[in-house]
């Protein structure tokens, strides 16, 4: 089980961590539709992958991604309606939402790691992130509604994120404001200095992570997602037979021998495969 041939991301697995690393620092690593399609075909991959612990998304040249790439935007709007009537804007701005959704619902741990540039786009990967940390001084902002468009996909995802109130204020300022600012609105996480500091926060937050069972984070994850789109009773029964089989499988075991013996678990299937 490989992982895809990509030009704009750069894919690197070790120890069971992911690195998907925006490579095309020359706009600041704005999201063309070959990135897309290169981050859809690679959280395909990862999908049923145990081995496959945490997914790091971060970007080259100092910056995380600044939104969407206009170049595509443009192409779009000189085509014509296609012959099912749909709109090439809307197959464009239509295929960011569905990415972001599967980056949202990964089995994997997420973290985003936002430096420089955190725009539109690239603001809406950071709040589907399981843990978002950030550089003070990362600029965030959502420009769309500057520019006379709406933050279209990113922007349910805004709201359950950060609430109503802050979503609607950051639309109608254009919300810029750096990595402080974002841990205050509970945007990201955790803040430190560009550089040392910030990749010892992230080593950190790894090592937390790699002490978890996979399978679990996957359930729970699913379990979370799952609120508000699953009535809480059928929700609470699914999560008890999920629980059951967790306690009674190996990792619930393992965890639990590990526990008694005062000692780190080694999760089963949780080495690079």
């Amino acid at each position: 089980m490989s992982l895809p041939t990509t030009e704009h991301l750069r894919l690197s697995l070790e120890g069971g961590v992911l690195t998907v690393l925006f490579d095309r620092p020359e706009v600041r690593n704005a999201m063309s539709l070959k990135t897309v399609s290169e981050l859809d075909a690679t959280f395909d991959a990862i999908a049923d992958r145990r081995d496959v612990r945490v997914v790091v998304l971060r970007g080259a040249g100092g910056h995380f991604c600044a939104g969407g790439d206009i170049k595509d935007m443009a192409a779009a709007r000189g085509k014509p309606l296609g012959e099912d009537g749909k709109d090439a804007l809307w197959e464009v701005n239509r295929r960011f939402g569905a990415i972001i959704t599967k980056v949202d619902r990964a089995p994997q741990a997420v973290v985003a790691l936002c430096e420089g540039a955190v725009l539109g786009g690239g603001f809406g990967v950071a709040c589907v992130s399981d843990v978002t940390l950030t550089a003070a001084n990362a600029k965030f902002g959502l420009p769309e509604t500057g520019l006379g468009i709406p933050p279209a996909q990113i922007a349910p995802f805004l709201v359950r994120r950060l609430g109503l109130s802050q979503a609607r204020r950051l639309a109608v300022t254009g919300g810029r404001f750096d990595g402080h600012q974002a841990v205050a609105i509970g945007l990201a996480h955790a803040v430190a200095e560009p550089g040392e500091a910030l990749d010892a926060l992230l080593a950190s937050t790894l090592k937390q992570i790699l002490r978890c069972a996979p399978g679990a984070v996957a359930t729970t994850k699913r379990l979370m997602n799952d609120v508000g789109r699953v009535e809480l009773e059928t929700l609470l029964d699914g999560a008890a037979e999920s629980f059951a089989v967790a306690a009674r499988g190996p990792e619930g075991m393992e965890g639990m021998m590990a526990f008694m013996q005062k000692r780190e678990p080694n999760w089963p299937g949780g080495s690079e495969a």
